[in-house]
């Protein structure tokens, strides 16, 4: 960018395997000043296609969202930041609201973006997955990623204010993507979990699927959304039986390693 009157910001992202989304969603991110990129070992050409587009991008070891994404904020040149997944593209209209925050003379700490997510071509507009505010602008001395390993947060020190323009969220090709990522969420859920102290119960998997797939499709509205709005509402309730079944095969592993060791 050629405007010397705003604060410069740094777009952040993560990838692994990202060849087939990584270039719109940096195409998207050509007017911010800087592009950090933070690849955990793709082996497909994440990183060729990356460096297309800026020349700030590192490998670092798998931590976890949390620690992953913090990784990025750090390898950056600027106190503001943008986070952005590889599944995403900025609007014009974000982008625009982006740089007039960006030029005004009183910043607050950090900015929520919503989000408009996509399950295929279909736009979800319930199920829980819309706005889906989440913090992704914000200025580093005063904000930082939470340390989960899923379902990272920023924690702020400071004002939060929601902008109103939005992400697009294409992270979902159909219902056997939607699956595999909700596999790969259930299998940190439970690691997190169990760090955390969490042990099995049966009700676990007798009561958390159930009131999974109603509070989706019927309190979230989800079957407004259709069939699609099905599939998410039963994929959620196989998500959360799959992290607490996970949870236990995590609890038995721990009790034969004790075992083997006494």
């Amino acid at each position: 960018m050629t405007e010397t009157s705003h604060r410069p910001l740094t777009a952040v992202l993560i990838a692994y395997n990202e060849a087939q989304r990584i270039a719109a969603c940096l195409e998207s991110l050509t007017w911010v000043d800087e592009i950090v990129v933070v690849d955990s070992g793709s082996s497909d050409d994440t990183l060729k296609i990356a460096r297309r587009f800026t020349e700030r991008v590192v490998t670092v070891p798998w931590r976890g969202f949390g620690p992953q994404k913090q990784a990025a904020v750090d390898l950056a040149s600027h106190d503001m930041v943008f986070n952005v997944d590889c599944d995403e593209r900025v609007t014009p209209e974000l982008a625009a609201e982006i740089r007039t925050i960006l030029a005004g003379s009183n910043v607050a700490a950090a900015y929520q973006v919503p989000r408009r997510t996509f399950l295929g071509s279909k736009e979800i507009k319930h199920c829980g997955w819309y706005p889906d505010r989440t913090v992704r602008l914000f200025d580093r001395t005063r904000a930082h990623f939470s340390e989960h390993l899923v379902h990272e947060g920023v924690h702020v020190d400071g004002t939060t204010v929601r902008c109103k323009q939005h992400l697009l969220h294409y992270s979902f090709v159909g219902l056997a993507d939607l699956i595999v990522k909700m596999n790969r969420y259930s299998d940190l859920s439970a690691q997190q979990m169990f760090a955390g102290g969490k042990r099995f119960t049966t009700a676990d998997i007798t009561f958390r699927p159930l009131f999974a797939f109603v509070k989706t499709y019927l309190m979230k509205l989800g079957f407004l959304d259709g069939v699609e709005g099905f599939e998410i509402a039963v994929a959620n309730a196989v998500s959360t039986f799959a992290k607490y079944i996970k949870l236990r095969e995590l609890g038995l592993r721990e009790a034969d390693e004790r075992r083997l060791s006494a």
